[in-house]
């Protein structure tokens, strides 16, 4: 072993300085890279290397070998090192693709059936026997592939397989060691890693050890941490262990797994370490007992921290505080194993004895308690903490028969003590004990009454944050108070109601109310909420007001559809300022908005609008008439700020909406123009011209003469009127202001026939035509 040492020694010299990784295979004989590089104990004896399988290079490599890494920045100093490639291709700088194959090179069934994969190539296999004189060994190994690419999708799929497999030498089933720490999973590239962004997600990631870049000391795309494989065994006897590495699917992308120099050491299990970070710390007060006991063994020296603890010599230890410890055992050989166990603690919930008082609104001594209202009150400190309640004592301290009905508890006497289980989530625990108590207070609480909202149907909006500044003056400071709407809701602590709450009975609706103090019920009551009578008034209307009737008046009302008018009060405004009017009925000659409040007896108030805007009388501005009789038109056009309506030759006739009149018969006419709200008709005499068709001078004075009709007066005394026979003879020209054309000439009378007419204006406009003569 000395001899060893002083060649190894050596050896680091020469590389110590080198960036990356130094490998040999020539050095070491496969027994002595087990026995005098990677074990180092003396309680390890009878190390036989029993087969060792690699690539066939030619013999001008291996696929396995020392490594060394003095002056790197690599994990693991040296060490035995086992590859799917060539071994000249695990030193760094990571610039190229290990990618090996040597023929014949075939997987390992072995590492299949343990690792439950199948289709390996070119297997790197290690394997050998020993016996142990401790209950345990271990060793520490580092997995890197090149099958680890960043940003890749092949690293979520694609890993190459490695297994520390032990047997005993007597068996023939083998158990891989090579897990991820507190799993039965595998180290693979799958298996750990830091995810790849849209392809996966991180995965036992606290044991990767990193993606490597071209400055990395091994040639490899990324790599684990520094992981420790352990196996439990049976002291003096043979084991078998096969370290073996192999391609997966085919030799592409190769991997390697380092093995540290001096790591495989014997050992004893001292138990799992009870830590923070594993969620099983001890408890305050909690003690753990540790038995080293080994058989043949002479001596045992127990240490706290690095440091002995004086006087504990004994196989056994009880732990009562934090801290690492460690046993060193001596052998009669001078052979040494140890153990050692972390030991953390964490704190017992702090908690308090408390009463929980309820109501009993039927004062039977027997209620219905909801326990979680105890909760912030039992606790004193803590986090995280979950309560369970018991019956007993006993219940609480075994965790047996917790109550269930935690909201709807009903307590069995007066004063019964129930009692309250407080566990952290390491499971540490303290018990407080919760009297039940029953509260006697009452509160009377008066009806809380509003006025109807509109529409009136006797549904309204309580504001319940205004009731409940009502309540408070009557309970102590700091209580809450809760409304619910049914009893069953109060007693169960459910569907509580708050803010603006509408009744769901129409006019009156009685609503429930708990009082909290603390943890504990001060009081239930009841509270009636009320619907007032509420005035209802007529819509906002608008209505005109003839402002040439100044300073006449008109009547306003407040329009009240229901009660008596003498049960009110009434305010008026004007464009919104308070007016001395308080009557129901007013009379104004303003014109502006009119807002009348009436208020009932009882309070509640209702308001309406009533707009008045100005009308007035119409001015005719023009009559215009188009065409002569009866295929005419008659236009009134005319200005105002009114609503106005028409009629022509009778005030009192119907009036029209539109201005225009068509098929006005001849003669003089009278229009009349009238405002729909209320101001006084404007008339105007018009002229409709037109000539009679015919007339019939028979002596019955009628229509025996015949004349020109409504022509305006201006223009009579100008006109100029000729008859002539049908061949053009002009028989009379008729003096304007003479009763007509008689049927005469030379005083003779003219036969029935068709006779003609020129018509001339002194404005130059003339109108020709004919009638009929008939005898």
């Amino acid at each position: 072993m000395k001899n060893c040492f002083l060649v190894v020694l050596s050896f680091f010299t020469c590389v110590m300085f080198s960036q990356n990784i130094q490998v040999d295979n020539n050095t070491y004989t496969p027994q002595e890279l087990i026995e005098d590089i990677l074990i180092n104990s003396d309680c390890i004896s009878n190390v036989v290397v029993t087969n060792v399988v690699g690539g066939n290079f030619g013999g001008t490599d291996q696929s396995y070998g020392y490594f060394d890494a003095t002056g790197t920045s690599f994990p693991i100093t040296s060490g035995l090192v086992l590859s799917t490639g060539r071994l000249s291709n695990v030193p760094g700088p990571n610039t190229s693709l290990s990618d090996d194959d040597a023929s014949g090179w075939s997987g390992d069934a072995d590492l299949e059936t343990a690792l439950g994969e199948n289709n390996t190539y070119n297997a790197t296999v290690l394997e050998f026997d020993f016996q142990s004189i401790s209950n345990q060994i271990s060793f520490r190994y580092l997995f890197a592939s090149e099958e680890y690419q960043e940003g890749d999708a092949n690293t979520c799929q694609y890993s190459d397989l490695f297994g520390f497999l032990i047997r005993p030498a007597s068996a023939s089933n083998y158990t891989n060691i090579a897990l991820v720490p507190g799993t039965n999973t595998p180290v693979k590239v799958t298996t750990v890693h830091s995810g790849i962004p849209g392809s996966c997600q991180p995965i036992n990631e606290n044991y990767f050890g990193g993606w490597n870049n071209s400055v990395a000391p091994i040639n490899f795309n990324g790599q684990t941490a520094v992981l420790t494989a352990s196996a439990n065994i049976i002291p003096n006897e043979t084991y078998h262990v096969k370290l073996v590495i192999a391609d997966e699917a085919n030799y592409r992308y190769d991997s390697a797994v380092f093995l540290e120099a001096g790591s495989f050491t014997s050992n004893i299990e001292l138990g799992t370490d009870r830590l923070f970070a594993t969620r099983n710390p001890l408890c305050e007060n909690e003690t753990l007992d540790l038995d080293a006991t080994q058989t043949g063994a002479n001596g045992y020296t127990w240490f706290k921290d690095g440091l002995p603890i004086p006087g504990e010599n004994n196989p056994t230890y009880t732990i009562v505080d934090a801290g690492t410890y460690s046993v060193s055992i001596t052998y009669p050989s001078s052979c040494i194993t140890t153990g050692e166990i972390t030991v953390e603690y964490a704190t017992n919930p702090i908690v308090n004895d408390i009463t929980l008082v309820a109501c009993d609104s039927n004062q039977d001594g027997i209620t219905t308690y909801n326990l979680q209202d105890a909760e912030q009150d039992i606790i004193s400190s803590g986090s995280n903490l979950v309560i369970d309640f018991y019956n007993s004592l006993l219940d609480a301290q075994q965790e047996a028969n917790a109550i269930t009905n935690v909201t709807s508890f009903e307590n069995t006497t007066a004063m019964q003590i129930i009692y309250a289980r407080v566990r952290n989530e390491f499971g540490c625990y303290a018990i407080a004990e919760v009297t039940l108590d029953i509260s006697n207070n009452t509160v009377t609480i008066p009806p809380f009454t509003v006025c109807d909202n509109s529409p009136v149907d006797g549904y309204s909006e309580f504001d319940l944050n205004q009731l409940r500044t009502q309540i408070e003056t009557q309970v102590p400071a700091g209580s809450t108070i809760t409304f619910f709407p049914t009893e069953a809701d109060l007693i169960a602590e459910t569907n509580s109601i708050d803010g603006n709450y509408t009744n769901s009975i129409p006019n009156t609706e009685t609503i429930y109310v708990r009082i909290t103090n603390g943890s504990s019920c001060y009081a239930v009551s009841t509270v009636n909420l009320s619907i007032i009578y509420t005035p209802v008034l007529l819509e906002e209307e608008t209505i005109k007001y003839c402002v040439d009737n100044f300073p006449n008046t008109i009547s306003l009302e407040a329009g009240l559809t229901t009660g008596s008018p003498q049960e009110f009060t009434y305010q008026w405004l004007f464009n919104n300022t308070a007016t001395t009017y308080t009557s129901e009925t007013i009379n104004i000659n303003q014109i502006g908005t009119y807002t009348v409040i009436a208020t009932h007896q009882d309070g509640c108030s209702a308001t309406r609008n009533i707009i008045v805007e100005a009308t007035e009388m119409a001015v005719i501005e023009t009559v215009t008439v188009a065409g002569i009789a009866p295929n005419n038109s008659v236009t009134i056009s005319v200005s105002g700020n009114g609503d106005y309506e028409f009629a022509i030759d009778n005030i009192n006739s119907t009036y029209q909406n539109s201005n225009i009149f068509t098929n006005v018969s001849a003669g003089e006419h009278i229009v009349y123009v009238r405002d729909k709200n209320g101001c006084e008709t404007t008339e105007e005499t018009i002229y409709v011209l037109g000539f009679p068709p015919y007339f019939t001078p028979n002596g019955d004075s009628y229509n025996d003469y015949w004349m020109p009709l409504g022509v305006d007066i201006d223009f009579k005394a100008s006109m100029i009127i000729q008859i002539f026979d049908r061949y053009g003879k002009l028989l009379k020209q008729l003096h304007p202001e003479s009763q007509g054309f008689d049927g005469r000439y030379n005083n003779e009378n003219l036969p029935t026939s068709d006779y003609w007419f020129i018509v001339t204006f002194s404005n130059g406009k003339s109108y020709r035509g004919h009638f009929a003569l008939v005898r």
